[in-house]
């Protein structure tokens, strides 16, 4: 059985100690395995990565764009490829699949103008013929942990920025779908990239300690959930590292009275649905202003959800796929089966969904409950899967109150045509990324993504201008050349 190995210093290793079952999602088949990385062999990445930084560091903004360049052409050529590789190993389908690399190339895209990001600032004469810059240097060695449900974009939300900003980099991808990651990298190393500047070791938590105690890692960047990142966060910053961790969420939207209630279903139902449900965008709460708003999003949900196709990821008839392993689908099913015993309504019914065929495959089929509260188990926590609650509520203001108060604060959004409580909403909501009549308001390449309250650990959001700040550090150079043959004497006073 073919095993996927690490990519260090540009050559392929497989370590021979531990592995672990890939599985395909569609099929619950063992597909393939991978190599997880001793303390050793993530250390070797690490060195790797610190012999390459003095020279990568030296080496001219320009010419790191133009790999950023050559890396986009092949993103876009090995399109295809790589939707197949997300697709065998993560169950998502193809056009999804698509969608999720199209987003990663954005930030390439951004990559490739880092001259621009880095020119600095430059005052001349802040004093009697002195002058004074501000540049950004890199860190170093930096380092990536990414999540299972997105191994194509996450990624290229974090190396494309470090590398371009003169950082050598070393990532750890989720162990459960790492194939469309590692070519992803060689890909980069195939547009001219040197040697140790890129390096991935697939792991578990004993890579994950060792990136996050090794001194000569000097930022680490994270996305999962929040237990998880909350640990990152932590440990790293313990060992003086900057960090950026992004959590959970339980993403609400608010139905307003007056919404487009067509639109506002249709947009519910890709946003709750798509990638399974699979997603921190992922909009798992509705809350209906009224029940009048109320059952008609019922109602009308009912008869989208009607024609919902789930199945396997190389059928783009079909909407979502599998989610990730047994172990998750058992989970998800316990959610339901909890709102159920704690007194919710289960208007659609996704447990053991028909798909002929893949009767092994881990799949959970859409699935709306009605008459959920806020001390149900499916409300308080996330639930990652292809599941909609609907909650009910007298007023925009109730609605509101409700998402303030639970310990996620990634996304939300509001479906209504009256700017007054849209403006309101925005303005007032304590959410990190706001939608008005947008389901999944991702933020594009040039803004920064991330959450407030327990949805992100860390001070800097995710690529963007954020990126920049985060993977390098500000020099402020002052610079006077005296007069020759003029000789001064002390001042003891603080000039100005």
């Amino acid at each position: 059985m073919n095993t996927i190995g690490h990519l260090i210093n540009g050559t392929i290793v497989n370590d021979n100690g531990r592995t672990q079952d890939v599985y395909n999602p569609s099929t619950g088949e063992v597909s393939k395995q991978v190599a997880l990385a001793s303390k050793a062999t993530v250390e070797e990445a690490i060195a790797a990565a610190q012999a390459a930084f003095p020279a990568w560091r030296n080496t001219p903004p320009l010419k790191r764009a133009r790999v950023m360049f050559r890396f986009k052409e092949l993103l876009e050529q090995n399109a295809e490829k790589i939707c197949q590789m997300i697709g065998e190993e993560h169950g998502k389908i193809v056009h999804d699949a698509m969608g999720e690399l199209s987003r990663g190339i954005e930030n390439v895209e951004y990559a490739c103008g880092v001259p621009e990001l880095l020119k600095g600032e430059h005052s001349k004469n802040v004093g009697p013929a002195i002058d004074s810059w501000s540049e950004f240097q890199p860190l170093g060695v930096v380092a990536g942990i990414t999540p299972f449900n997105f191994p194509a974009m996450v990624p290229l939300w974090m190396f494309p920025m470090a590398i371009a900003c003169g950082n050598t980099f070393v990532l750890k991808p989720s162990e459960r779908d790492p194939g469309s990651t590692l070519f992803i990298a060689q890909l980069l190393m195939e547009a001219g990239l040197p040697a140790g500047v890129i390096n991935v070791v697939n792991g578990d938590k004993e890579a994950v300690d060792t990136l996050l105690d090794d001194a000569r890692v000097q930022a680490v960047s994270f996305v999962g959930s929040t237990p998880i990142a909350e640990y990152i966060y932590s440990r790293a910053s313990a060992n003086g590292k900057r960090c950026q961790a992004l959590g959970g969420a339980k993403n609400h939207a608010i139905v307003m009275p007056d919404a487009d209630m067509d639109n506002a279903v249709s947009a519910l139902t890709g946003a709750a649905f798509g990638s399974s449900g699979e997603r921190c965008m992922a909009l798992s709460v509705a809350v209906a202003v009224g029940d009048a708003a109320a059952d008609a999003l019922i109602e009308k949900m009912q008869a989208q959800m009607q024609s919902l196709k789930v199945g396997a990821f190389h059928d783009k008839q079909n909407d979502f796929g599998p989610v990730i392993t047994q172990a998750h689908m058992e989970k998800v099913v316990g959610y339901i089966n909890s709102a159920e015993k704690q007194g919710a309504e289960i208007v659609v019914d996704g447990r053991n969904p028909s798909v002929p065929g893949y009767e092994q495959g881990f799949f959970v089929g859409g699935t709306l409950i009605d008459r959920v509260t806020p001390e149900m188990l499916c409300y308080r926590e996330e639930i990652f899967g292809p599941v909609l609650l609907v909650v009910r509520v007298e007023t925009m203001q109730e609605a509101m109150d409700l998402i303030d108060a639970h310990e996620y604060g990634n996304g939300t959004c509001i479906f209504t045509r009256d700017g007054e409580a849209a403006r309101y909403f925005s303005d007032n909501i304590q959410v990190g990324m706001v939608g008005i009549n947008v389901p999944l308001p991702v933020p594009v390449a040039y803004h920064s993504f991330g959450g407030w309250k327990r949805s992100l650990f860390g001070d800097l959001y995710a690529y963007g201008p954020d990126a920049v700040r985060f993977y390098t550090r500000r020099k402020t150079v002052t610079q006077r050349w005296p007069s020759a043959g003029v000789r001064e004497g002390a001042q003891f006073a603080f000039p100005s």
